[in-house]
């Protein structure tokens, strides 16, 4: 065992607390990321604030990239010193979801209370999200790391782990937009601007942005949203039909776990168009809708798991994409912090002003 520091949530909404915990070396198939960065996502939050309950104390953070610097035995393709991008999908490879190509649907369980993190007196420490990033190590199946390369920057990259994937593939694997094809984007934070971005690279004729904040907005503008629509005004929803030319959206990305949200969202809907549920409100919220109106104009509801991905597959895609500069990466992150700033990180998270806060390490 060797002692790491990392930053533990004890209590549903309390303060993460800085500790040293104990790391335990990588068994069968998995591998030891030293971290660089680690992203802030609205998902980390929503547990440590108990919106889903879970076991405690816990280590939570799942946006991650580093380097490989140790491997247990039976592990293919990384090597110590091999910079990878760690993320949640755990994924067994053997069960009917993994062979059917959704690893992100892997049925096969993970026990985070047994995982390779314990207290520093030897406790039970949760290792949430099967990754536990917010430390500076990680120990994870082989199966969540994908290597990148050198020439992609660590911040950057963490952001793919999660973030950028569950936009940008709502788009093209849930949705499976075609070139000409219009959408609007519910949402204009982290993984809403990713989902405009990959709107914009699949070819999308017309995206609408629609957020409560003007200056939200405007940045969708950059990553690629034709027109945005304020939510706050009455009946958006017409606004969105106004500037697609007086149809509906072939598709609806709901980025955001917002009751209101989800309940608006078809309004938004063209004849056959879908909607994408990527935003994840909380336990037991609860959204009506008319199923009579969708069933009559061929339209549905399709729910979107970390963007359908297959992560050796759309990751290396993605790096490509932003080594072209067809992809943005760095223009996503609004502050870099220390992991003893993580709390400060957490409450600009929350203040609805960022796009996405990184945890960089030292070393």
């Amino acid at each position: 065992m060797q002692t790491i520091k990392a930053a533990v949530c004890r209590a549903f909404g309390a303060p993460l607390e800085i500790e040293d915990i104990q790391l335990r070396p990588p068994k069968l198939g998995e591998v030891e990321v030293t971290l660089d960065a680690v992203a802030i996502c609205h998902s980390d939050i929503s547990y440590a604030e108990g919106a889903w309950g879970g076991s405690l104390p816990a280590v939570y953070g799942h946006e991650a990239a580093g380097v490989v610097s140790k491997t247990g035995d039976a592990v293919r393709g990384l090597k110590e010193g091999d910079s990878v991008v760690v993320t949640l999908i755990r994924a067994c490879g053997t069960c009917g979801n993994c062979a059917g190509g959704k690893p992100t649907l892997c049925d096969t369980p993970y026990d985070g209370d047994h995982g390779p993190i314990k207290t520093a007196e030897g406790g039970k420490l949760h290792q949430a999200m099967a990754t536990g990033g917010f430390a500076e190590k990680v120990v994870v199946d082989q199966n969540q790391v994908v290597r990148i390369g050198d020439n992609i920057p660590k911040d950057a990259a963490s952001l793919i782990a999660c973030g950028v994937i569950t936009g940008v593939g709502a788009v093209v694997n849930a949705a499976q937009l075609r070139a000409g094809q219009d959408v609007v984007v519910i949402g204009a934070g982290g993984v809403g601007l990713n989902a405009i971005q990959g709107a914009r690279i699949a070819g999308a004729r017309r995206i609408v942005a629609v957020d409560m904040s003007a200056e939200k907005l405007e940045i969708a503008k950059e990553f690629g949203a034709t027109d945005g629509v304020l939510a706050t005004q009455d009946k958006p929803w017409k606004a969105a039909f106004d500037a697609l030319g007086g149809r509906g959206a072939d598709a609806v990305i709901v980025t955001v776990g917002a009751i209101p949200a989800y309940d608006q969202a078809t309004r938004y809907l063209g004849t056959g168009g879908k909607v994408i549920m990527v935003g994840m409100p909380h336990s037991g919220a609860q959204s009506s809708y008319e199923p009579v109106i969708l069933a009559a104009v061929g339209q549905g509801m399709v729910g979107s798991k970390m963007g359908d991905v297959v992560i050796q597959r759309d990751i290396p895609w993605m790096v490509d994409l932003y080594a072209q500069g067809r992809l943005k990466l760095d223009e996503l992150i609004s502050g870099r912090w220390r992991l003893e700033q993580i709390n400060e990180a957490i409450a600009d998270t929350k203040s609805g002003s960022a796009r996405r806060n990184v945890i960089v390490f030292d070393r």
